[in-house]
């Protein structure tokens, strides 16, 4: 009915038939975290405020931006380069104040796709497989290596995602990283990764992080090589992960509100039709 003061830039409104659920739901209001809900007997009504966490310039983020992020590594092959671009991607997004946890198929000896984990009878997935599925569920975010392949995404990137059934990336973000050792810093692979990601349910942000000429960039653990602009790196980097924070809090603080799934329900298990002779 109202405003009679700020906190935070946001304004304190009094009203007792305030339905605080449906203003949630018309508006879509995720980003913001509302904080309380008290009863006024002198105003005669509800009053509520909100409060917003905002990242800061020098890239921090509040408590209700941190995120749970995998990074997932797409390239299988010796000396590859996506080591030194991940390691890069890990400590801006820590320094960011965000949980991340690498997933390279290397290390964990991902298995060729046969049949999606969905597939397999209950229980019956390799123990691999079934834990990163619930690493996955688990996550508010993914970030995406890969180098380019035939003027695509990376068959690394395809076999590792492709294990698991789209449920487990709904309603949460991603963002892009590309890399080539040539001058066109993969970003080929990057528009062939957007509707690959969109059509899981994990919505790509605008932002890409791209890198041309890797091997001049960085070293193997990840720094920049002399003579390269850390800063001007740096500022790209956080327009990516900046647009990944926002969305994917977003998504997190609404997904705390409304099951997303009542509306789009997974489809059911099925049983393993592709391949009855793997039983």
């Amino acid at each position: 009915r109202g405003a009679f003061g700020q906190v935070g830039g946001i304004d304190i409104v009094e009203g007792s038939d305030v339905n605080l659920e449906r203003i949630l739901l018309k508006y879509q209001m995720a980003f913001v975290s509302w904080s309380k809900l008290v009863r006024s007997p002198g105003l005669g009504g509800l009053r509520y405020c909100t409060r917003r966490s905002v990242s800061s310039s020098a890239g921090g983020t509040g408590s209700n931006l941190r995120l749970k992020l995998l990074v997932f590594l797409g390239s299988t092959r010796p000396n590859r380069m996506c080591t030194r671009v991940s390691s890069y991607v890990v400590r801006s997004l820590e320094q960011r104040g965000h949980q991340v946890e690498v997933v390279d198929p290397v290390e964990l000896d991902l298995p060729l796709l046969r049949q999606p984990v969905f597939a397999y009878p209950a229980g019956k997935a390799p123990k691999v497989l079934l834990e990163l599925e619930d690493k996955i569920k688990a996550a508010d975010g993914y970030v995406i290596v890969s180098p380019e392949y035939n003027h695509s995404f990376s068959p690394a990137i395809g076999n590792t995602l492709s294990h698991f059934g789209g449920s487990c990336y709904a309603f949460k973000v991603s963002s892009i990283v590309t890399y080539s050792i040539g001058q066109f810093a993969g970003i080929r692979a990057a528009m062939s990764l957007r509707p690959f990601l969109s059509e899981l349910g994990c919505l790509p942000v605008s932002s890409i992080f791209s890198v041309a000429k890797v091997g001049e960039v960085f070293n193997a653990d990840g720094s920049f090589k002399d003579g390269q602009d850390e800063k001007r790196w740096d500022g790209y980097a956080a327009k990516c992960f900046g647009q990944l924070e926002w969305v994917g809090s977003a998504f997190k603080n609404h997904r705390q509100l409304v099951d997303p799934f009542s509306s789009s329900p997974p489809n059911e298990k099925m049983e393993d039709r592709y391949m009855p002779e793997s039983k």
